[in-house]
């Protein structure tokens, strides 16, 4: 029989065996490089799943030898594979080689915020009825509880257009310089995820909301980009199932659900 290992010589072994995985020096052993290279594209894999745009933006080969590159620069902190990729926009956003493509961590972004939509925890979402069947005196209090998974990316450049033609359409189609930078509302409320083109101020709107400030100060400070229009904020909000519950802020505090 073999012994079992004890408690803290395991764990230390096992530190030493991922440290060695992770580090960037040259393995000594053959085995090693070869769990290590393993180790590279499964990650390199998974990042490839989660940002398709991207991949198919800069083409396949030059894809992996960028994830690679964000392998070695940051490795994996958590062993929940889901969680790796967080950093990946903010890595492209300093990434000389895809300097001449600005609008790619922006994209990067918007398809990170749909893998983390669809993993998120389930909330059943509410219509905007519930809002409506408040008394109008009592509006300006009422708070918003919004999804889990629910995000919104503002962007100088035309993210949602870029991430569409990317993602459903046969031949790409061309994005001029003219097109204006757009904002994308990424929302699950079921089992799929969208991706909405909010109105002006939708994404303050959402800001606001969803640090739990009141409706009325979030509307203000909505207020202050241009052309920012309330109703169709919050039927987008409603419709995308953003919203999960309300609460007014009175006496009683009474919820409607």
């Amino acid at each position: 029989m073999f012994a079992r290992p004890e408690t803290g010589d395991l764990a230390a072994l096992q530190s030493s065996f991922a440290h060695s995985l992770l580090s960037g020096e040259p393995a000594a052993d053959g085995r090693l490089a070869v769990h290590r290279n393993n180790m590279k594209a499964s990650l390199g894999a998974a990042l490839a799943a989660r940002f398709p745009v991207v991949l198919r933006l800069v083409g396949v080969e030059f894809f992996r030898a960028m994830a690679m590159v964000f392998v070695e620069r940051h490795p994996p902190r958590s062993p929940v594979l889901a969680a790796y990729g967080a950093g990946f926009a903010d890595f492209l956003d300093g990434f000389e080689p895809v300097a001449d493509l600005p609008y790619l961590a922006d994209v990067a972004r918007v398809e990170w915020a749909r893998h983390l939509a669809w993993h998120a925890a389930d909330a059943p979402a509410i219509s905007i009825e519930e809002l409506t069947a408040v008394a109008p005196d009592r509006l300006d209090s009422v708070r918003f509880r919004l999804h889990p998974g629910a995000t919104v990316v503002a962007s100088i450049w035309p993210v949602i257009s870029i991430w569409t033609t990317n993602t459903f359409d046969e031949e790409i189609k061309p994005i001029g310089p003219d097109r204006t930078g757009e904002s994308a509302l990424v929302t699950r409320p079921g089992l799929e995820v969208f991706v909405n083109a909010p109105p002006p101020g939708t994404g303050l709107l959402f800001e606001a909301l969803s640090a739990g400030i009141a409706l009325g100060e979030a509307v203000a400070q909505a207020e202050r980009a241009a052309g920012f229009d309330t109703a169709a904020a919050l039927s987008l909000l409603f419709r995308s199932g953003a919203v999960t519950s309300l609460a007014v802020d009175r006496t009683d505090r009474q919820d409607h659900r």
